[in-house]
């Protein structure tokens, strides 16, 4: 039969209150009872009762997480980030697949909330008016990882999407590029992916360069839209660049421009974005935009635990650095 709060007390010849005090950290507890009751605890291989605690505290030690898309191999770096930190400050996570349905995603919402967690790491594919509504509505507290609200009255980790791309896009303008594709999320989808062709955008008009819509190819971030993407730009016209609004889309860009029979970086220079892991051993590797990963989930995940907890939280947006990676996608 498993110990008990009671047989952990008779051990350590303390109270139950003691043994409570201890569990929840709370200071009043001297350290040589606080070693006695851990001691007591370890031998006994005691457990607390989670449920039981969670109806007195209100807590479960419990955070969701809710990704856009589980194949991707962005999501299991910052996920990998928030973990390290949740496992330090002793919290476990209930990892959702939103398989990028927002109706999924407001679904995971509600079941989270059901689920008593203490708060929420999002990631979603788009923060439409809806979904904000039901956030407001369920109160969770909550950090976004990788996107912002329009209002930025929701806590957040991120890049600056729009002045990544610009960097990318100049970078190609700068190696004498004239005519540069686009292909990724339209500007206006309600998400950080949309603002990266606000960004090529500027960058274009800011070296007197025309922004043509049959350079332009909207659909989403996987390899087979950057592969469709290309040859449909290719139907209209040729081009001397493109900006992908993903490293995925790249990998997709550069097969179909390998198809087509064209040299990649030879005949067109291709750039990336997110520096995942394939885009250092795809060929040709890939130049791109590495976002810090691994840095916004641990930075989210502090940033969660410290509202949770009701603890002063220093920037409530956060913006990290990125970075371009040159590579041989580019000549």
């Amino acid at each position: 039969m498993p110990a008990s709060i009671k047989d952990v007390a008779k051990e350590a010849g303390v109270s139950i209150a003691t043994v409570s005090r201890v569990l929840n950290d709370v200071d009043v507890v001297n350290e040589e009872t606080k070693k006695k009751v851990l001691e007591a605890i370890d031998k006994l291989g005691y457990r607390p009762n989670i449920v039981a605690r969670s109806l007195k505290t209100q807590r479960t030690k419990t955070i969701g997480i809710i990704i856009p898309d589980i194949s991707s191999q962005i999501y299991p770096e910052i996920v990998r980030g928030a973990e390290d930190v949740a496992n330090i400050y002793d919290y476990n996570l209930m990892l959702c697949n939103s398989d990028l349905d927002p109706e999924k995603e407001m679904e995971y919402l509600r079941v989270l909330r059901e689920k008593m967690v203490d708060g929420v790491l999002y990631m979603s594919t788009s923060l439409e008016p809806s979904i904000l509504e039901l956030i407001n509505k369920l109160q969770i507290p909550m950090v976004l990882i990788e996107t912002t609200s329009k209002e930025g009255n929701i806590p957040s980790v991120t890049i600056d999407n729009e002045k990544a791309a610009f960097d990318a896009a100049e970078y190609l303008i700068k190696k004498g590029n004239k005519k540069i594709g686009y292909i990724g999320t339209h500007e206006d989808a309600v998400n950080a992916s949309a603002l990266r062709y606000t960004g090529y955008k500027k960058a274009l008009l800011e070296n007197n360069l025309k922004v043509d819509d049959k350079f332009a190819y909207f659909g989403g971030l996987k390899s087979q839209d950057g592969y469709e993407g290309m040859l449909s730009i290719l139907e209209k016209d040729t081009v001397d660049a493109v900006f992908c609004a993903s490293d995925e889309i790249a990998m997709g860009a550069i097969n179909a421009l390998r198809d087509k029979g064209m040299k990649v970086p030879e005949e067109v220079d291709v750039i990336g974005f997110n520096n995942i892991y394939s885009a250092a051993i795809f060929y040709p590797k890939i130049t791109t935009i590495a976002e810090p990963m691994y840095d916004m989930g641990s930075v989210g995940m502090r940033m969660l635990i410290k509202i949770i907890n009701k603890q002063e939280v220093e920037l409530k947006n956060y913006v990290l650095k990125h970075e371009l990676i040159e590579r041989n996608s580019c000549k």
